[in-house]
């Protein structure tokens, strides 16, 4: 991986291991989406590694003391539909606080651009780290669609979130948004002529939802 690319691949062994079962096809949809909400708190653990802190006067029940607490406002995960909402569960289980957004947005079949139809999000995100979250970074039409959004919304700090990640769509979005820091499960080896990351997990949205 050339050390250009803006990505932080999260090889704790745990994170790992149930990669290894989201990708069987044989996981059943049940056990599918709790490997996914178990995978997202591990990386959600991981790209909030370096919020801000500050301290707060508290008394234990042996002693007073400064204690560390997060500085300044909190973060909002903001989800594309669909298949990024999967990714949520687990996030809000280490952040019940956090807010969330939404972008929807879907594949053209032919030209692979991604297309908008639903966007809403807090009215002071400008003000809030902003963690994009899609399973798939494939093609990256639809990331550097979503975070485009978001800057033009007013976000300032953004990082983005993935579970698997293709070199090409790595590539595109760092060029497209070269101050935007990218986390993923997995780097894989290539996209196929369908704009589908090999070897993957196949259709994240089908396999969360059963639709497929």
């Amino acid at each position: 991986m050339p050390d250009a690319l803006n990505i932080t691949v999260v090889d704790h062994p745990l994170v790992q291991h149930k990669m290894t079962h989201l990708r069987n096809k044989d996981t059943p949809v049940a056990h599918f989406r709790n490997l996914i909400r178990e995978i997202s708190l591990l990386l959600c653990y991981e790209i909030t590694r370096d919020l801000p802190l500050t301290t707060r006067h508290i008394e234990t029940p042996v002693a007073p003391m400064e204690a560390p607490i997060l500085k300044g406002k909190k973060i909002c995960f903001v989800s594309i539909l669909r298949a990024g909402n999967g990714l949520l569960d687990g996030m809000l289980d280490l952040m019940p606080s956090a807010r969330v957004g939404h972008i929807g947005l879907y594949r053209d079949p032919d030209t692979l651009v991604a297309v908008e139809y639903y966007y809403k999000v807090p009215q002071d995100i400008g003000d809030r780290l902003t963690i994009v979250v899609d399973p798939m970074l494939a093609t990256a039409n639809s990331a550097i669609a979503a975070v485009q959004r978001l800057k033009d919304g007013g976000a300032k700090n953004i990082k983005f979130l993935s579970l698997v990640a293709s070199p090409e769509g790595v590539k595109a979005f760092n060029e497209a948004h070269p101050d935007v820091a990218t986390y993923t499960g997995a780097l894989d080896s290539h996209l196929n002529e369908y704009g589908y990351i090999v070897p993957g997990l196949g259709d994240a949205g089908d396999r969360i939802f059963g639709t497929k």
